[in-house]
């Protein structure tokens, strides 16, 4: 059993080593890549103030497919360049969304959802998803979120 230790009131980029940490506890020694997923999603979830939503689509041809997450259930099939997700994706760069109702084509699986924050998974140049966090808060997300993040990102892909 794992025991988070992460202070939500701290300033993000402490926050965030804090994150970067316990991710790499509860990754090191594991393979297990949707193992891996599942524990991230969690500890993000949990450790992130003012999130509704957390976790990962995995790309499958040219559909990302949701995977391991925290929140209310989720669409299910994401189109490469569709939504943030597809966008990021198709890009290939993190996309921090202030308010969903202004980004075009913003798919609502949660209509709490106010912004969104999205990081792409690439390893030897090939995509192989996402992670996908959402806010109820207008503005939750921005630069120190998506290095955070990233970073975290990073963490995942030296398992993969």
């Amino acid at each position: 059993m794992h025991t988070l230790t992460i202070d939500r009131s701290l300033p993000k980029p402490a926050l965030y080593e804090q994150i970067a940490r316990e991710a790499g506890a509860l990754i090191e020694g594991e393979s297990n890549w949707i193992a891996n997923l599942a524990n991230i999603s969690a500890l993000l979830y949990h450790s992130l103030p003012d999130v509704n939503w957390a976790g990962f689509y995995l790309l499958e041809g040219d559909t990302l497919i949701v995977g391991p997450f925290q929140g209310l259930p989720a669409c299910v099939r994401i189109p490469m360049g569709k939504g943030v997700c597809g966008t990021a994706a198709s890009k290939r760069e993190a996309i921090v969304v202030p308010n969903v109702q202004a980004f075009p084509g913003h798919i609502a699986c949660d209509s709490a959802s106010e912004s969104e924050i999205v990081v792409p998974m690439i390893k030897d140049d090939v995509v192989l998803g996402v992670l996908d966090i959402d806010s109820p808060v207008v503005r939750r997300f921005d630069d120190a979120d998506r290095a955070g993040l990233e970073r975290v990102v990073a963490a995942l892909l030296s398992t993969k």
